[in-house]
């Protein structure tokens, strides 16, 4: 199902009293996934691992409706550097994906693209909505936003890009036994996408297609004791080999069990084994020490660090 919104793709002009801005820092921007696709796709795949994010939203807008991250249409752009305007034929050096009203996902970029991007999305709403970005990346666009706007970026959080290397499941392993979640499962399932994503702030696309897709297609795992569900892992598609493991919950009360650590397990393995995933990878929140040390014991590496910006109205600091 697709229900992308069309729209012609344009160059980014220079922002408002800046009119020396260099081609170097001009985007093109569009509404169009077709096009952003074409344009940005191979970028997006050589890297999937540090593509996580936009190669899965990208996917789940194709599959699930324009409309699965909200109301507003997407956005999306991309940036070549000066020497490649012209020519079209070299290599996209930098990506954005904005499902309003979520943060502004940034690929990994050269700074002068990441500072540019400070002043070619204020026009499209951007100070409602921040960034998400790796660490240089973030710290790029922050200082192009002060030079721009005046004000310093608040950051909102702080992330950690996990890789898997050798699994490792826990040992010992608590009680009970993974599963795959069924369509007999979809109301609890349901409720859970819906209690983390209201803890954690976001989640994933419309929690109930995001629900049914991956129990139609067996994206989602349950641990389970004594016939009783305790915890739940998902995972993305794999794409260009690589997959992301999220949403994992466990009920408060039922927490500290090791049930995450043994869900997580089961479904890495899961989707190495069984989807063809060559790269697995999850994000944690840095502000939650017994997660990040829960995924490490499993197998999981560190890669990147990431930062969530609110820049807030032009012209300010974020309040």
């Amino acid at each position: 199902m697709e229900r992308t919104t069309t729209r012609t793709t344009k160059t980014a002009a220079p922002p408002a009293g800046d009119p020396g801005t260099p081609p170097a820092t001009r985007w093109r921007t569009t509404q169009d996934l077709d096009a952003f696709e074409e344009a940005a796709g191979a970028f997006l795949r050589s890297r999937p691992v540090e593509h996580t994010l936009l190669l899965s939203v990208t996917s789940s807008l194709r599959v699930l409706g324009a409309d699965a991250y909200g109301s507003d249409a997407p956005r999306f752009g991309w940036w070549r550097p000066a020497r490649t305007q012209t020519t079209g034929g070299a290599a996209v050096e930098g990506a954005f994906v904005w499902t309003p009203p979520r943060p502004v996902l940034l690929s990994p970029m050269p700074d002068d693209a990441a500072a540019a991007l400070a002043g070619t999305l204020v026009p499209e709403r951007l100070p409602e909505a921040g960034v998400n970005a790796e660490l240089p990346t973030a710290r790029a666009y922050a200082a192009g936003w002060r030079r721009r706007h005046g004000g310093t970026p608040e950051v909102a959080g702080r992330r950690r890009l996990y890789r898997l290397g050798e699994l490792a499941p826990p040992d010992p392993a608590p009680p009970g036994a993974a599963r795959a979640a069924t369509g007999a499962d979809r109301a609890l399932v349901l409720a859970w996408f819906t209690a983390f994503a209201a803890e954690v702030g976001d989640g994933p696309p419309g929690a109930s297609r995001a629900a049914d897709d991956r129990l139609a297609e067996g994206r989602c795992t349950l641990w389970e004791v004594d016939g009783r569900p305790v915890a739940l892992a998902g995972v993305s598609r794999t794409l260009s080999g690589m997959a992301r493991v999220a949403p994992v919950y466990t009920p408060p009360e039922l927490r500290g069990r090791g049930y995450a650590g043994a869900v997580t397990a089961a479904v890495s393995r899961a989707a190495r084994d069984g989807a063809g995933a060559e790269e697995l990878v999850l994000f944690t929140d840095l502000d939650n020490p017994t997660s990040n040390a829960l995924y490490q014991r499993l197998g999981y590496r560190p890669v990147a660090d990431h930062l969530v910006l609110r820049t807030g109205r032009t012209g300010g600091p974020a309040r």
